[in-house]
């Protein structure tokens, strides 16, 4: 692949990532301290992307192998994309605004495998090209979290004006990149024929049933995260939190690079659990800590994001790849990402939100009537979901055990294809 070809993709996966990263990390913040939405409304806003991540797989399956070119298609979500953003930057009433959100999410969550499959249809050899590009991606998330974060503008509704832009931008820009016309798949589409039998049937295998099930339950917590994280920082006295919150993203390139040596002495198992592990940790050091004196927790808490994502859903995507037959393991990836940032991160977006308003301190005045701004008890809450992450992980050492021989070492390539799936990293 030539070095313009790099550059072309590279470029593509930076502004599909800025998008994301600009308007979904502040989302919470600008619905509870800009809109004052209540807790369980910015869970459910926030669970729009796991909606259209359930729905991705059936659009894509539809438009990539049967519709029309790729790249037009990219063109035509992201402009639809980028006009709906900017009609939800004007919504003041959350009726209005999740319809309109969900909606975007149904445009926005089929380019994130739209464009990886655009770029491996552009390379002779993706399991050692794709790394250097998709890297780029994370790229652009930080970038995008660094603009809004210096801005001063979390709690607006200038982050999703300015993905509005970008997503825009975007799609002229996918009318630029290489045709890439539709695969001709014939027949129906279905469940069957995007989940074949023959993936969903792993499930039939002890080890990989548990890991499902795992899986699908930490994602519940992980919702936490990933709605109510930025919201937490800015209450607390963070400042530039959105800024700073790209530190978890760094330290998953960092990880990402450590994760062979890792997992030559750790394995499946204990790579899993140590990913879990590091998910209780970071909401207890959310729980104790302050942006004071205990500012290190926040910061401890944040950079544990490395080591949140890479070593388990990382390592279950490798896990996942091992197991499956080779030409189910597309398919069986497919499976495993509705079940967890689908379902489970829609059942998370449910819980979080209730578990968040649920902790909601009422302030008023002498009159009773409450006040504008809304504040929760932020310990009680990450208390939660520290204490779920912590029964998963006990499950999961207890019942988790796979005795098929692992290989010592892993090829390069396991690592560089091993993509995000569609959620905020």
């Amino acid at each position: 692949m030539t070095m313009s070809m790099r550059a072309r993709l590279g470029t593509m996966l930076f502004l599909e990532y800025f998008i994301w990263g600009a308007w979904y990390v502040t989302l919470g913040t600008w619905l509870a301290q800009g809109l004052h939405f209540t807790g369980a409304q910015v869970g459910l806003a926030a669970g729009t992307t796991a909606v259209g991540g359930m729905v991705s797989p059936f659009l894509v399956g539809f438009v990539a192998d049967r519709v029309a070119a790729t790249e037009r298609m990219l063109a035509a979500l992201h402009a639809l994309g980028g006009i709906l953003l900017f009609v939800a930057a004007r919504q003041v009433q959350f009726t209005s605004l999740y319809w309109i959100v969900l909606l975007y999410c149904f445009c926005f969550m089929p380019t994130l495998s739209l464009t990886n499959s655009l770029a491996f249809r552009q390379m002779r050899h993706p399991e050692t090209e794709f790394g250097g590009i998709r890297v780029l991606g994370t790229l652009g998330w930080i970038v995008a979290g660094l603009l809004v974060g210096a801005m001063r503008v979390e709690a607006t509704a200038v982050p999703m004006q300015i993905a509005g832009g970008m997503s825009l931008l975007m799609a002229i820009y996918c009318l630029t990149l290489p045709h890439t016309p539709p695969a001709r798949t014939s027949g129906p589409l279905t469940f069957g024929s995007v989940f074949p039998k023959e993936a969903v049937l792993l499930l039939r295998e002890r080890p990989v049933a548990i890991f499902a099930a795992a899986s699908f339950l930490i994602c519940i917590p992980l919702q936490f995260y990933y709605a109510f994280t930025n919201l937490f920082l800015n209450q607390s006295g963070v400042v530039n939190a959105a800024g700073k919150m790209t530190g978890g993203q760094m330290s998953e390139l960092l990880c990402m690079l450590l994760l062979p040596v890792f997992f030559r002495r750790l394995g499946v198992k204990w790579m899993l659990a140590v990913g879990m592990l590091a998910w209780v940790l970071r909401y207890l050091l959310f729980a104790y800590g302050n942006a004071g004196p205990g500012m290190w927790m926040f910061w401890l808490g944040i950079l544990l994001h490395g080591i949140c994502y890479d070593f388990f859903f990382v390592t279950g995507q490798i896990y996942i790849d091992q197991k499956a037959a080779v030409d189910l393991r597309a398919a069986a990836q497919g499976f495993i990402t509705f079940l967890t940032y689908g379902v489970g991160m829609f059942v998370g977006s449910w819980l979080s939100g209730n578990v968040v308003e649920h902790y909601r301190v009422v302030t008023g005045d002498f009159s009773g009537q409450p006040l504008g701004e809304q504040h929760y008890n932020w310990h009680a809450i990450w208390l939660f979901p520290a204490a779920f992450s912590a029964v998963v992980l006990l499950v999961f050492l207890a019942f988790f055990s796979d005795r098929s021989r692992q290989k010592e070492s892993l090829p390069q390539s396991d690592f560089e294809t091993a993509g995000e799936p569609p959620l905020p990293v």
